[in-house]
């Protein structure tokens, strides 16, 4: 699996992922951090088939994960990229995961975000709200 930043050539493929709109997939490759994991180049028409993508963005001191999407190893290797970020920054990255959505629940856990309750309702559907603290390096 390759990791790459996005392109607004990706945003059909981010709108298949997500059931949104391709002009919001689009603004979306503007407006925030969005890394995409593609299969290895060769194994189709050049830039490699999107498998799954992560949209972040900093504000007041925290990484926010915005979207995270895609195969369940695609999901696991993107969160990789928002926790490198904010390692490097020295904050703390939030994540808010559909309550139904068990199997992301797990990869957040499995990450080391920490489950911090109930987040607020997307749709209507209840969310959970989960912490990852940057590891403290002793110098």
């Amino acid at each position: 699996m390759d990791v790459r930043d996005a392109v607004e050539a990706d945003a059909d493929r981010l709108a298949e992922l997500t059931g949104q709109p391709a002009d919001v997939m689009r603004n979306l490759v503007h407006d925030r951090t969005v890394r995409v994991a593609t299969e290895p180049e060769g194994e189709d028409d050049g830039d490699g088939y999107v498998l799954g993508f992560v949209s972040y963005d900093a504000q007041n001191g925290v990484v926010h994960i915005t979207q995270l999407e895609g195969t369940l190893p695609a999901c696991e290797r993107m969160l990789e990229e928002p926790l490198r970020f904010a390692e490097g920054e020295g904050m703390p990255v939030e994540l808010l995961v559909t309550e139904n959505a068990d199997e992301k629940r797990d990869i957040a856990e499995k990450a080391g975000f920490r489950n911090e309750g109930r987040g607020p309702a997307f749709d209507g559907m209840p969310t959970v709200k989960y912490r990852h603290e940057p590891t403290r390096v002793e110098q």
